[in-house]
């Protein structure tokens, strides 16, 4: 059962969709004192006029989120607000950035739920871009911490919660301030490194745009009338995802970060093996039933292609890295959708990190200064 806190702390969600409403509702229910800010104010209506949300949890639990503030405008909700959990998909980052900078207050904590790639270093540059001297402490998460959905206009389900979910600040220097926060609301998240672990983690940017373009034709034909994980992973699309990844990893590695493998990915999360990708992903119950994409106009594309695969290859070509396998699914989801990705997507310009070596991107992400070491 959830019990009421007699924490005074003040928490801001900035997003209401699946993650954003489930997350607001969850920690309100527990007696957080919580705000609730869409951009769209038809879409948080209802949620307005009952005063909060119906939160379904995993043992099917009835809960009842009642929210502080609830409101399109961020000034409003982001009031008083010591903790800012931002869950919103990463081609919203930067919208919400702007729409906070004149807002934000010394000593605010905004975490991304969850970053992507590169995330908490484009919403610093944009901050700063705006002209944003306030003290505040941006963070990062590799994943979102629910399997969540919004079920109607005003209620939402959580399915299950990840055990471990790793969170860097940055600068990681700020890590421990952040999780002394956050240790009482969701003890799951865990300290990174730094912000590269968080981002180069990402194991979205394998898994999501790559079966989602290998599988176009099957998507249009059926509008997803099949298991993704599943009658999507043939050991051709495995594959090129292995390959994929490998370029991922090998670009970690040119950045001095130790990265998860798929295949250890899927060991550690779900306890799946196999001799290959193919095999592991097979052996993943947690995977049975998930169905594909209605359409290819899908997060998986217009989210994970720009704001998980571009900053990675705009990474490997900076540092030497072959990412031909990547830039192919730039390219195709390029074709597909007749955009420009990779001029809209994460650049090393819009992560604030043109020009920097490897030595100066480890300090500005360690201690905030891109400082040139030798």
């Amino acid at each position: 059962m959830y019990h009421a806190t007699t924490d005074e702390l003040r928490i801001a969600v900035l997003g209401a969709g699946h993650g954003g409403r489930a997350m607001a509702a969850d920690l309100a229910a527990r007696g957080y004192h919580v705000s609730l800010y869409n951009r769209t104010l038809e879409h948080i209506e209802v949620i307005k006029a009952r005063g909060g949300i119906e939160l379904q949890l995993e043992q099917g639990e009835q809960v009842f989120g009642a929210l502080k503030v609830v409101s399109d405008q961020i000034e409003a909700v982001l009031e008083g607000a010591r903790l800012v959990m931002v869950v919103v998909p990463a081609c919203g980052h930067v919208d919400i950035a702007r729409a906070c900078a004149p807002f934000l207050q010394d000593g605010q904590i905004i975490v991304l739920n969850p970053g992507r790639t590169g995330g908490a270093l484009e919403f610093r540059q944009i901050l700063f871009e705006e002209g944003c001297a306030t003290d505040v402490t941006i963070a990062e998460t590799e994943t979102l911490l629910f399997a969540s959905r919004a079920m109607g206009p005003a209620e939402a389900r959580i399915f299950r919660r990840k055990n471990s979910v790793p969170l860097a600040a940055l600068p990681a220097t700020c890590t421990p301030v952040v999780l002394d926060i956050l240790r009482e609301i969701y003890p799951q998240f865990v300290a990174a490194p730094n912000v590269l672990y968080t981002s180069l983690n990402n194991m979205g940017a394998v898994f999501h745009p790559v079966l989602a373009l290998l599988n176009a034709g099957w998507i249009e034909r059926t509008q997803g009338d099949f298991q993704f994980y599943v009658d999507g992973v043939t050991p051709l699309t495995a594959r090129v995802l292995e390959v994929v990844d490998r370029e991922r990893v090998t670009v970690a590695a040119a950045l001095g970060v130790r990265a998860q493998t798929a295949m250890e990915w899927l060991a550690t999360a779900y306890s799946a093996t196999g001799s290959d990708l193919n095999e592991a992903m097979h052996d993943n119950p947690g995977y049975q039933g998930i169905s594909a994409p209605r359409s290819l106009r899908h997060r998986y594309i217009f989210e994970d292609v720009p704001f998980s695969l571009v900053p990675i290859a705009e990474l490997g070509r900076r540092f030497g890295v072959s990412v031909a396998a990547i830039d192919s699914m730039i390219q195709l989801a390029c074709i597909m959708h007749g955009t420009d990705y990779l001029h809209r997507g994460r650049t090393l310009e819009r992560m604030g990190l043109t020009g920097l070596r490897v030595n100066e991107i480890t300090n500005l992400v360690m201690y905030g200064q891109a400082q040139r070491v030798g």
